[in-house]
């Protein structure tokens, strides 16, 4: 665990990563402090109060009709029409959900939010809000004013775009162009806007935090989130050391792993609701070959009997709403889950 600083120690760490160039080779050495692991038992506990959550996997990708899109498709094609985080919200929360994550930075690089790091973000899709919008503030806002717990999901760098680049395309590796010289930088800068802009985040979900690029940092990066957002839940995906990660974690799609039923450690599972490990909309899908509410509501008492939450994949969709059979089934989630 991390000491918490606070203060004019906060105060200048912030200010320093704000104004960190994106090539930046900054080390914190943050030791731990006394009361911070009963703080985090305290945040543990809670988090498994929320028991159910829904994954949002929304970005250009969902335009591309791919899961791990390159960086290199076009960003005028991202122009959802009807995007409303408010019925993003009503749904999750008629379905008994109590918390929401968003991929705000997916392998595309792509952030969901006006990034000083690069012009590799939200303001590049000008069929959207005119390119003035900032997708991370409507989520946020929409949920918080339901009572929702909210969570960002940040992809770390990794080998996404192979056998899918054209001639003289460069691998972005997941990140924006201008993390090239520094990888590790940039997504210090990244997070600490996302940490710095909307308010008390519940927690950050980090995908691929064990990628060959930037494992050797990965104690840089708690030490960085803990010292902006001490109460804010830090989850490595697919780890089980508390030395990494604060929840366990388990994507169920690809380990098809479950916690043990001795387990008692908090975690998370993970899941779509999509056939074949499908995370971004699949405009193909039919409600005979999604997963059914039987199914979801089984895996959810099972998750939640072994100290675990189960967060569940239902993407919007091109339109920016949930729609379709993804929110017939949803819907059907709920009133089994009402009649308990």
């Amino acid at each position: 665990m991390f000491k918490i600083f606070r203060g004019t120690a906060a105060l200048a760490l912030l200010l320093g990563y704000l104004s960190m160039p994106a090539c930046a080779d900054d080390k914190p050495a943050i030791s731990p402090g006394p009361g911070e692991d009963r703080a985090l038992d305290t945040l543990q506990k809670d988090f498994l109060q929320w028991r159910f959550g829904m994954f949002l996997h929304f970005n250009l990708a969902t335009f591309a009709d791919v899961d791990w899109a390159t960086g290199y498709e076009d960003p005028a094609i991202f122009k959802p029409a009807r995007l409303n985080c408010g019925q993003w919200a009503d749904a999750a929360k008629a379905a008994g959900m109590k918390y929401g994550v968003l991929t705000v930075k997916h392998t595309e690089g792509y952030a969901l939010w006006d990034s000083a790091v690069t012009t590799h973000d939200v303001t590049a899709f000008k069929n959207f809000r005119d390119g003035k919008g900032d997708l991370v503030g409507e989520f946020v806002e929409a949920f918080r004013a339901r009572g929702l717990k909210v969570g960002l999901y940040y992809c770390f760098p990794g080998d996404y775009s192979k056998g899918k680049l054209a001639a003289g395309q460069a691998d972005l590796h997941g990140l924006p162009p201008e993390a090239a010289s520094d990888y590790a930088g940039c997504i210090k800068r990244q997070l600490t806007e996302l940490l710095t802009r909307y308010g008390p985040l519940d927690l950050l979900w980090i995908d691929q935090y064990a990628n060959p690029y930037t494992a050797a940092q990965w104690p840089e990066f708690r030490a960085l989130v803990k010292s902006l957002q001490p109460a804010c839940l830090l989850l490595a995906n697919n780890s089980h050391d508390f030395r990494e990660t604060d929840i366990y974690s388990y994507e169920f799609p690809w380990s098809h792993q479950l916690p043990a039923e001795t387990n008692t450690a908090p975690s998370e599972v993970c899941d779509t609701i999509q056939p074949a490990q499908r995370w971004f909309w699949d405009k193909n899908a039919r409600l005979e070959n999604l997963q059914s509410a039987d199914e979801i509501t089984h895996r959810l008492r099972l998750c939640n009997a072994r100290h675990a939450n189960y967060l569940l994949n239902v993407p919007p969709d091109r339109d920016g709403l949930i729609s379709g059979p993804q929110l017939d089934r949803l819907r059907e989630v709920g009133r089994l889950l009402g009649k308990e």
